[in-house]
């Protein structure tokens, strides 16, 4: 960006901008273990190793991306890069954070498409698809156990969840209310809805590198520059709507997945865990780009690639655009569809952060924006619990509700379930256990 770019900080001293590109690269390849565990990575490397950002200055940032919607870990990135070397900087850090996923994801569903039905890959993906419903489930256990910490938290979650399962109300419906539940809730009972403390230890030894450089610039504010930003953002994103509209027509399915992926990436308060009942409800039964199968395998391909985990949506898109063919090659269509699909869902993650950054440097945290975001963080809980119901209905009834469970699967959850929530497996070997069960079962029944 030239021109007048929203305010550009000075680099951080002693850091090159090829040094830092190195480890925003190194970071793309190890980002394992979904938001908590990358975000934690980014905290003991670059606040307690490097010192390249103060723990306030880190915290600080943490909070403005945990109110945006999208991948807050991949908005981290981005805003500690601006901060260290301006746009190119945070252009750097959120797309070296996004691009091995992306690489790595369409290979496999390539791979996927083209030998998903043979014995092997089936039997492994046989006991994968257990594994991912008790990663959701755990994931509610998880954050329930962190977040509600009172019972007016405990009756949003269970108001949410009831509101999903029972009425079908929409995500973002329920994310409003939960919204304004939060802000009443902050007059009634302040206490109830403070934010939970999160990294609170402070570091002795050298000065933070960003600190230093940063003290007077973080005080400036140009709305002129930020209102630019805003714009070219916006006119990225309908000249993209507008090219793949042209190419296939309005109704077709590319500018389909860009128009739906932009929503999709507005309202995924909470986590990529948040907004996946959203995108599966679309997806494999409004859109009918895949199967809920299909979704199985695709969140179980997700969790096994580093990257934030709603870059699933790379894998709805390639699936859904070589099924439907949108161009003559199916390997083509896959790619066109996935790079159609990840542009939409992250491009208003950038804008965030470049338009929003230098005002929320300016900025403390208001108590109404935070009883809100712990409300929502609690309606999440209930919309997560939902959608691992959804998932262990297909995977241990596979026939229908009526039908007699698919107990090896029942016991490949289970253990899976036990692993991560008592013994706390990592995601990983808990994947590749169950992957290796399936295709032990699968062998056993051949």
């Amino acid at each position: 960006m030239s021109a007048p770019t929203a305010i550009v900080p000075p680099p951080a001293a002693g850091v090159s901008f090829r040094h830092a590109l190195l480890y925003w690269l190194k970071l793309g390849f190890i980002s394992f273990g979904g938001p908590a565990g990358q975000i934690a990575l980014m905290h003991q490397e670059l606040v307690e190793r490097r010192r390249w950002i103060s723990e306030p200055r880190f915290l600080h940032a943490l909070n403005y991306c945990m109110l945006l919607p999208g991948p807050e870990a991949q908005q981290l990135a981005t805003y500690i890069g601006w901060l260290m070397h301006g746009v190119r900087g945070g252009l750097a850090a959120g797309l070296l954070f996004v691009l091995p996923s992306l690489v790595i994801l369409i290979a496999l569903s390539w791979i996927y498409m083209v030998w998903g039905s043979t014995p092997a890959v089936a039997g492994i993906l046989y006991g994968i698809k257990p594994a991912v419903t008790a990663i959701v489930l755990a994931a509610a256990w998880r954050i329930g156990t962190r977040t509600l910490r009172n019972a007016w938290l405990i009756a949003i979650a269970a108001a949410a969840f009831v509101a999903i399962y029972v009425f079908s109300l929409p995500f973002p419906a329920i994310i409003a209310g939960a919204a304004v539940l939060g802000i009443l809730g902050a007059r009634l009972r302040p206490s109830a809805f403070e934010s939970a403390p999160r990294h609170g230890s402070s570091h002795a030894g050298a000065p933070p590198l960003i600190d230093e450089a940063l003290s007077p610039f973080r005080q400036r504010i140009r709305p002129v520059a930020i209102a630019f930003t805003c714009g070219l953002g916006l006119l990225l994103w309908a000249a993209s709507l507008a090219l793949l509209a042209a190419l296939q027509g309005m109704h077709g399915t590319l500018p389909a997945m860009g128009w739906f992926f932009t929503k999709a990436a507005l309202v995924t308060f909470g986590g990529a865990y948040a907004v996946l009942p959203y995108v599966v409800d679309a997806a494999v039964g409004h859109f009918q780009w895949l199967t809920t199968a299909q979704m199985l395998d695709g969140l179980a391909l997700g969790e096994t690639t580093p990257g934030p985990l709603i870059m699933v949506v790379a894998f709805v898109g390639f699936v859904g655009a070589w099924t439907h063919g949108v161009l003559e090659s199916l390997p083509l269509s896959g790619i066109a569809g996935a790079l159609v699909a990840t542009w939409f869902t992250f491009l208003p993650s950038f804008i965030f952060i470049f338009a929003g950054a230098p005002l929320i440097e300016a900025t403390r945290t208001q108590p109404r924006v935070t009883a809100a975001l712990t409300a929502i963080t609690a309606a999440v809980v209930g919309v997560i619990v939902n959608l691992g119901l959804f998932f262990a209905l297909h995977v241990f009834w596979p026939q229908g509700a009526g039908s007699a469970p698919e107990w090896p699967a029942v016991t490949i959850a289970a253990a899976a379930a036990i692993a991560m929530i008592r013994f706390k497996a990592g995601v990983i070997p808990v994947i590749v256990g169950c992957a290796l069960a399936g295709a032990a079962l699968q062998a056993m029944r051949l």
